[in-house]
């Protein structure tokens, strides 16, 4: 597993650090825990998946968002997998104290911070590897964009952002589904569903205003290549509004 570090100026109070767990589905998660409660951020940032194969059944999941919400304020939005796990999803995010964001938002450490629910699950439409990820609400993104202040969202589809997001006036997304491209070949991943091959979404901060997360688990038969297993940390520095 690799840490990667990312540092954006945002118009917020004070520097906050946010912790990105993307794509565990239902894995081991001790030790990425034990990374993630080394570094002490002020909020852990949960973009989707944290269950496996679109079923309704969760090993570690609730165990796991317990225990991020004793390191730190947890907040998290709904991917593809969770579509025949809400019930579940729901129910471990309240017990645990995580703030479910499905389509909405609230307001913490002077950010407007919203969850975009995957089109699978708004749509309710059918999954696959090769099939054009639904559209997700936006209604919701255009009103959520039109708020005033800093806007962070978290959209486990990173290819909802040139078609959806750039255009509208949220600050930074984060995301992650693409696991990274599974084989990166000179840097590059070679597949994700909703992009196809040789995806340009899969990894890094783009743009300054996407960060896609690699994610942390290796769940398909086909095993990650020169494509690490990925924790990431943003930091968020503090700038004041020019007057």
């Amino acid at each position: 597993m690799e840490i990667t570090e990312y540092t954006v100026s945002a118009l917020i109070p004070k520097p906050t650090v946010a912790a990105v767990i993307a794509d565990i589905h239902d894995g081991a998660y001790e030790k990425v825990l034990e990374e993630v409660g080394a570094i002490s951020p002020d909020l852990i940032l949960i973009p989707g998946d944290i269950i496996l194969g679109h079923g309704s059944e969760a090993k570690n999941s609730p165990d796991m968002l317990a225990e991020c919400a004793r390191l730190a304020p947890t907040f998290m939005s709904l991917g593809n997998h969770e579509q025949n796990a809400l019930p579940l999803v729901r129910s471990a995010a309240e017990k645990a104290g995580v703030v479910l964001l499905d389509d909405s938002y609230v307001d913490f450490a002077g950010m407007h911070i919203g969850g975009l629910t995957s089109g699978f699950i708004s749509k309710k439409a059918e999954q696959g590897f090769y099939k054009k990820t639904p559209a997700p609400n936006l209604e919701w993104l255009e009103s959520f964009s039109a708020l005033d202040g800093y806007k962070l969202l978290l959209c486990h589809h990173p290819e909802y952002y040139p078609e959806y997001i750039r255009s509208k006036n949220v600050d930074m997304t984060v995301s992650g589904h693409a696991h990274g491209g599974q084989w990166r070949i000179f840097g590059r991943g070679l597949f994700a569903p909703g992009q196809g091959l040789f995806p340009k979404y899969t990894s890094g901060l783009i743009e300054e205003r996407l960060v896609v997360s690699r994610g942390l688990a290796n769940d398909y038969g086909v095993p990650r290549l020169f494509n690490p297993r990925e924790l990431v940390i943003i930091h968020f520095e503090s700038i004041k509004k020019s007057v």
